[in-house]
């Protein structure tokens, strides 16, 4: 004897409904036999499953059918049992004397026992099938899912497995991405804005497999619409940027393209703070100092949200002159920082080392730009002590000490080691710049005139007096001022 009774399915088919997180489906069992009942038994092959029979212990009379409902409810409390062995039912069975009824209990009994009167009539696998059961394989990551994936995914029409493969690219499930496009789903579908799935896959922090399973799909990336190094760039994603050039070439993939505000991937990884990005994109010969629609070079967008590291990396890839950028409204990246409250950029951004290096070489319009604009501490010090002016006078540059004392400069700033301007000046033979810092108000001590070598009276001359204002040589004729 093969078996006592007869399924009418080889499968269990069950249409998940996310409205109401539960679904049933229903089978019927024959019994074969002739002149006898059929005592059934039916369990799930899991002992940990969600699932219940409605009717686990039966009894079919001679020829004759019952209808049996399996049900699953509150999905989202049995997710990880999915990971284990698919679920199947198990329909045990065993024939009953004639005349006699029996209770649960009996039937219970029944099945208890081991021997030669129960049957192990049939095994029928139970299945879950539906985009919404496919939902929520995607999103809970379920592992070893990829045939409870295919089974789900079996009845959907093109165009509901290209919106699952949206969903999957979503929840960075790599895996579930390869079964959707394996299926049929559409690799190379837009969005409403025209851009693929690559920049949602960046955008959604997926790791690196999900934006490879897409590459060798086939999906085209168009980078003018797609931005996909800004996105990369945005998400502080080095690695998809290594990628990104590997796929589209170093030619094609411009590290300065723009997106619709003119901002290039710099831009977007200054304003995140994202300081690898940063350094990526220069080592691709990406411009720091490009600017975008207004007037923004990436320092000032650093600067605008206090992006501390963002800025250090900036000035040390493009030098203090990004400083004196300005913006369309003539701002630097400065005073947009302090606009924002950002005081703790102050030093870093404030324009006093591009004032001193305009001071040297005697650039006046990028003094006065530091003064008006850049908000530069014309009395400012650097790391010896030295002020802007004691640097122009060093440097014999009469134009730039001349604009320094306009804007305030103090005339007699004095070092860390007692040097002033004038004393500067003089040790390094600059008479005009001597005479205008003196024509100004500096005050020559006795060791400045000490310190004259020549250009100011000579030393035997200087003992008997004990001070002077001024002592120099003027047409070959020494003058002298004595206080």
């Amino acid at each position: 004897m093969d078996r006592l009774v007869k399924p009418d399915v080889k499968e269990v088919e069950m249409i998940f409904e996310k409205t109401d997180e539960k679904c049933s489906a229903t089978f019927r069992l024959t019994n074969l036999m002739h002149a006898m009942a059929v005592a059934v038994s039916l369990t799930t092959t899991n002992p940990s499953s969600p699932f219940s029979i409605d009717i686990p212990l039966s009894t079919i009379p001679p020829l004759s059918s019952s209808t049996y409902t399996i049900s699953l409810s509150h999905l989202s409390d049995n997710g990880r049992l999915f990971s284990t062995a698919p679920e199947s039912v198990a329909v045990v069975t065993s024939m009953l004397l004639a005349g006699k009824s029996h209770n649960c209990d009996d039937l219970r009994r029944l099945f208890l026992k081991p021997g030669p009167h129960v049957f192990n009539d049939a095994v029928i696998p139970v299945s879950i099938v539906g985009p919404h059961f496919a939902e929520f394989l995607i999103s809970n990551h379920i592992p070893r899912s990829r045939s409870l994936l295919h089974k789900a995914i079996s009845r959907c029409p093109p165009s509901q497995l290209t919106d699952l493969l949206t969903y999957a690219v979503e929840c960075g499930n790599a895996e579930s991405v390869a079964v959707l496009i394996d299926a049929g789903a559409d690799s190379n579908s837009k969005d409403s804005n025209g851009k693929s799935l690559v920049p949602l896959a960046i955008r959604a922090g997926n790791e690196i497999n999900v934006v490879k399973v897409l590459l060798a799909s086939g999906c085209v990336i168009e980078n003018k619409v797609d931005l996909v190094l800004h996105e990369a760039a945005a998400a502080n994603r080095v690695d998809l940027m290594r990628l990104l050039f590997e796929f589209i070439g170093e030619d094609d993939a411009d590290v300065d393209s723009v997106n619709h505000e003119g901002r290039t991937p710099i831009h977007v990884a200054a304003l995140h703070g994202h300081v690898d990005v940063i350094r990526y994109c220069v080592s691709m010969r990406g411009n720091p100092n490009v600017v975008d629609r207004k007037g923004w070079t990436p320092l000032h967008c650093a600067a605008s949200e206090g992006q501390l590291g963002a800025v250090e990396s900036l000035l040390a890839e493009c030098g203090c002159d990004a400083k004196r950028a300005v913006d369309r409204e003539g701002k630097t990246a400065f005073a947009i920082a302090m606009e924002n409250g950002h005081v703790e950029l102050g030093d870093l951004l404030h324009w006093g080392d591009v004032l001193f290096r305009a001071a040297r070489v005697g650039d006046v319009h990028g003094m006065a730009s530091c003064l008006t604009v850049g908000g530069a501490d014309v009395n400012g010090r650097d790391q010896n002590g030295w002020t802007a002016l004691h640097w122009a006078a060093l440097k014999g540059k009469v134009k730039s000490v001349e604009v320094l004392i306009d804007n305030g400069a103090e005339v007699d700033p004095v070092d860390e080691v007692g040097y002033t301007p004038l004393r500067c000046a003089v040790e390094s033979g600059h008479l005009q710049v001597a005479l205008f810092l003196v024509a100004r108000g500096s005050c020559a001590t006795l060791d400045t005139i000490k310190a004259s070598k020549g250009l100011f009276a000579p030393p035997r001359l200087l003992d008997s007096f004990d001070r002077f204002y001024f002592a120099l040589l003027v047409d070959n004729i020494l003058v002298f001022v004595i206080i």
